[in-house]
């Protein structure tokens, strides 16, 4: 190695924060206090692993499931020694390196441990980094760091989560699992449908990469995450795609139907991989896409299906009771079933109701609706309408708009001179505390 290399290396270890305080501070529970008595522990080894410990407990799980659960083993690793387990923090992270040579986070964290095995460390301050580093390598320092704690807060915060993510509010029973975006907290979660009546289960999560601008995307070129409910609409594989987007990808309906109605433009929003020249990227560093890493991109391949799954980008996840998801599920359920029995009875008057103020679909807005619906209404002498394969997904909110759901179903419809089934899409929006159509179209 170049002595310009090394010197490099030794100061990517310290400003990175290779002393324990510097590990404690990516840990937002632990005091200072908290870090002095991990330091006291270490200085007395604990042995072993640590039994029957909330924060621990869960990544033994993953590892036991897939010893290459490379995030599972960094955390495990950070979390021992700040447990005071220095020791075996160690060998996880010397485990880890082997098993993922790529994953300089990890490169990282092992030297701050090796180093806090030898007693506490000077380090050297970022204002001092200049002396020494140009401002790139001070940069990467600044990223390696970034995503450490997007790693670990994103992990930290499920621990002891039983809360159910409003944004599924019920899932047909043809659709298996849903994914769900923090943007908060550079979190994917993968939720199972575990039936009808009950709330999805938490099956898996992965640490991911968002645009390089926060906030909802709006326009093209803007480099921002959009928020709102979209559909996995195809899968490119790793032969049809630049090295940039990894080993495959998986693009979404940006812009969806409201986003059209709002005017924001972009297009190209994808789930994807990562640039097989890296193991990962730090936390904002895509053009708005949703990025894994390749191997848990690999892994989410089994939970999507082209057309069907729906992925639910926000700001931050709004969590729930069961008891709340399920008032709210019965709520919505039963203001469809009224506007569907309403309509099968003709009763266009109470049917019209069910309509927002705001309403569009692809061909009216609501006075011109009104009129299309009164024509087809007084040519029947009889309507027949089921409602299958129903999906209801909460839409991703500011505090000061109203609530929304988009609801996702198959429509069979009779009558005495028209007979069809559709794939429908509905908007629906509380207004007055009452359910209304916001949009109605085919998906």
């Amino acid at each position: 190695m170049k002595p310009r290399r090394l010197l490099f290396s030794i100061f990517l270890i310290a400003a990175i924060g290779f002393s324990a305080v510097k590990v404690g501070a990516l840990l937002p529970q632990a005091s200072s206090a908290d870090i002095q008595l991990a330091l006291l522990k270490a200085s007395q080894p604990v042995t072993g692993e640590l039994p029957g410990d909330p924060e621990i407990d869960p990544l033994n799980a993953r590892l036991d499931e897939n010893p290459n659960d490379f995030e599972a083993r960094l955390l495990k690793g950070l979390l021992l020694f700040q447990k005071g387990a220095l020791p075996a923090a160690i060998d996880e992270l010397t485990d880890l390196v082997d098993r993922a040579p790529s994953f300089q986070l990890a490169h990282l964290v092992l030297g701050d441990l090796l180093i806090a095995r030898y007693g506490r460390f000077e380090p050297l301050r970022a204002d001092r980094l200049g002396t020494v580093l140009d401002g790139s390598y001070k940069q990467q320092m600044d990223q390696l760091q970034s995503e450490a704690i997007a790693r670990l807060q994103g992990y930290l915060s499920l621990v002891g989560n039983r809360a159910v993510p409003e944004a599924l509010l019920s899932l047909s029973t043809e659709t298996r699992y849903a994914l769900v975006v923090d943007k908060s907290k550079n979190r994917l979660y993968v939720f199972y449908n575990s039936g009808t009546g009950l709330p999805p289960t938490l099956v898996d999560h992965f640490y991911i990469v968002l645009g390089k601008v926060s906030g909802d995307k709006e326009t093209e070129g803007d480099l921002k995450t959009p928020n709102g409910v979209y559909f996995v609409t195809s899968y490119l594989a790793d032969e049809q795609l630049p090295p940039l987007y990894g080993v495959g990808a998986f693009p979404v309906n940006y812009p969806n139907e409201l986003d059209l109605r709002l005017k924001k433009t972009g297009r190209g929003i994808w789930l994807h991989g990562t640039d097989k020249s890296l193991y990962s990227r730090p936390p904002l560093d895509s053009e708005g896409c949703v990025v894994l890493t390749n191997d848990e991109f690999d892994e989410i391949t089994q939970y999507v299906e082209v057309g069907r799954t729906p992925v639910i980008i926000s700001n931050k996840v709004d969590w729930v009771s069961r008891q709340q998801w399920l008032n709210q599920n019965i709520e919505i359920q039963a203001a469809l079933e009224t506007w569907r029995q309403r309509w099968e009875s003709s009763d266009i008057g109470n049917y019209l109701q069910f309509y927002s103020d705001r309403f569009w679909s692809d061909q009216y807005e609501l006075g011109s609706w009104k009129e299309y619906k009164k024509q087809v209404f007084a040519s029947k002498t009889f309507q027949k309408i089921d409602i299958t394969d129903l999906s209801l997904l909460a839409y991703p909110r500011a505090v000061t708009q109203p609530p929304m759901v988009v609801a996702n179903f198959v429509q069979h419809y009779r009558s005495n001179n028209y007979n069809g089934d559709m794939r429908k899409r509905l908007y629906l929006v509380k207004d007055d505390n009452n359910w209304k159509i916001l949009y109605e179209g085919s998906q």
